[in-house]
Parts: C-alpha cells; structure tokens; sequence
C-alpha cells in the first residue's frame, strides 16, 4: 500500500514539475517585451526581471530537482548492478 502512494506522489509531482516548465517556457512568447503595461500588474512586477523570475523561476527549480533525483536514481542503480 505504501508503495502504490509514493508511485502516485512520484507521479503528481511529475504533472506539476512539468507544468510548471512549460509555464516557465511560454512566459517567454506570451509577453510583450515592447510594452511594459503588458506584464506591468502580473506576479514580480513591475520590472520583466521579476516577472521572469516569478514565472520562469519554478520550472527551472523542478528541472533541477528532476535532473538530481535522475542522476541520483541512475548512480544508486549503476553501483547495485555493478556489485558494490
């Protein structure tokens, strides 16, 4: 039973990460980099660093923690397979 619910926090955590990379991404196409009334009143502004920040700024924690949690996973199996 415990490990069907750390399969489904595993997943749930995936669905966020993911959308939150993909928020991160479209950030970019969505504003309007000539006008500042266009990202004057969104989350981190009125500057586009902190707009950029607030909206970029999760995606890339979660791609770093997803990269960390791969790396870890593919080192502790590499050294069971390997005898050690």
């Amino acid at each position: 039973m415990k490990r069907i619910f750390t399969r489904l926090a595993i997943g749930a955590a995936c669905m966020v990460g993911v959308y939150l990379v993909f928020r991160g991404v479209a950030e970019f196409f969505l504003i309007d980099y000539r006008d500042p009334a266009s990202y004057r009143d969104d989350w981190g502004g009125p500057s586009l660093l902190g707009v950029f920040a607030v909206h970029t700024g999760p995606g890339l924690i979660a791609l770093l923690v997803a990269g960390y949690a791969i790396r870890r996973r593919l080192t502790v199996t590499s050294s069971r397979t390997s005898g050690e």
